[in-house]
C-alpha cells in the first residue's frame, strides 16, 4: 500500500511538501481557463463585428490571456497546466472563429448579429467555421495554443 504522498508525486511529479504541490489548484485552473477563453471569444468577436476586420493578433492575446488566467489561478510550474492553457486556448480560438465568422455573415448580409445567430443555430455555426478556415487561421491557432501553454506554467 502507498501513502498520499507517494501517489501525490507519482502522478504530478511534484513532491508532497513542495510549495507547487501545496498552492496549487487545478480545478480552479480549468475554469479560469474556460472563463478566459470565453471572455476572449466573445471580445474577438467584438472587434471583428466593430471593426469589420479579422485580425489575427487577437487570437494571439486570447491565447495569451487564457495561459495567464490559468497561471494565476492554478499557481503551478508543472505541465500539466500548460496543457490546460494550451486546450482553453484552442477552444476559445474555435469560439471566437465562431463570432467572426458570424459577425462577418451580419455585415455582409446586413442583418444583427443577434438574428444570424438564430437563423444558422449551433450546427449551422459550426459549419460555417469549417468552410470558412484557411490556412492562416490555422496558424494563429497554433500560436494561441503555444501561448496558452507557455504562459499557464509558472516560472519556478
Amino acid at each position: 500500500m502507498t501513502d498520499s504522498s507517494d501517489t501525490l508525486e507519482s502522478t504530478t511529479g511534484l513532491e508532497a511538501g513542495s510549495s507547487d504541490a501545496v498552492d496549487s489548484n487545478f480545478g480552479l485552473a480549468i475554469v479560469a481557463g474556460l472563463g478566459a477563453a470565453a471572455v476572449g471569444a466573445i471580445i474577438w468577436g467584438m472587434v471583428v463585428y466593430l471593426t469589420q476586420t479579422e485580425l489575427g493578433i487577437v487570437a494571439i492575446a486570447l491565447g495569451a490571456l487564457v495561459g495567464i488566467a490559468v497561471r494565476k489561478a492554478g499557481r503551478s510550474s508543472d505541465t500539466t497546466f500548460g496543457i490546460v492553457g494550451a486546450c482553453c486556448a484552442a477552444l476559445g480560438w474555435f469560439f471566437g472563429m465562431i463570432f467572426c465568422d458570424l459577425a462577418v455573415l451580419a455585415q455582409q448580409t446586413g442583418q444583427q448579429l443577434p438574428v444570424v445567430m438564430a437563423r444558422l443555430g449551433v450546427v449551422g455555426s459550426v459549419s460555417l467555421v469549417f468552410q470558412a478556415t484557411q490556412a492562416m487561421d490555422l496558424l494563429f491557432l497554433a500560436i494561441a495554443v503555444w501561448e496558452g501553454y507557455k504562459f499557464a506554467i509558472r516560472k519556478r
